[in-house]
């Protein structure tokens, strides 16, 4: 069972108050983007537009394994918290892992139930982003 999946079984578990408490701790555990990506024109050429909060997503493959970094306004913790629970999933996980991740986990986390559909469709476009991005990657 991949990271994931093991998040998402977790949360399905769990009633909505507790899916947020868990974006909570999550959203803290955001990792820093090293200084080398976060000049401004970077945030721009990284922004996920589709995302009300300015969202600034990079998606590497180096050496074979994926790497993500994001940057997400304190401000906006449960769209951090997703973030990073997608960073926690993926970062150093084979691209192929990334590439079979169902594209409906916010629906199977239970997610789609907690949070409204505005969130919802900018957290799609961020889950999106990533395996799109992961496909480039590794075509290239």
């Amino acid at each position: 069972m991949s990271k994931l999946e093991d998040i998402v079984s977790i949360m399905r578990e769990m009633d909505n108050d507790f899916r947020l408490e868990l974006l909570m701790d999550y959203a803290e555990k955001l990792p820093p983007v090293p200084d080398e990506l976060l000049s401004e024109a970077d945030l721009e050429n990284h922004r996920v537009h589709e995302c009300q909060t300015p969202v600034s997503l990079w998606v590497q493959v180096v050496d074979g394994k994926v790497r993500i970094y994001a940057d997400v306004p304190r401000e906006s913790p449960t769209v951090r918290g997703f973030i990073s629970m997608l960073i926690h999933a993926f970062n150093d996980a084979p691209p192929e892992e990334v590439a079979a991740a169902p594209p409906d986990i916010l629906q199977r986390s239970g997610l789609a139930q907690t949070l409204g559909m505005m969130r919802m469709q900018g957290l799609s476009a961020v889950y999106r982003r990533i395996k799109q991005e992961v496909q480039k990657a590794t075509a290239e």
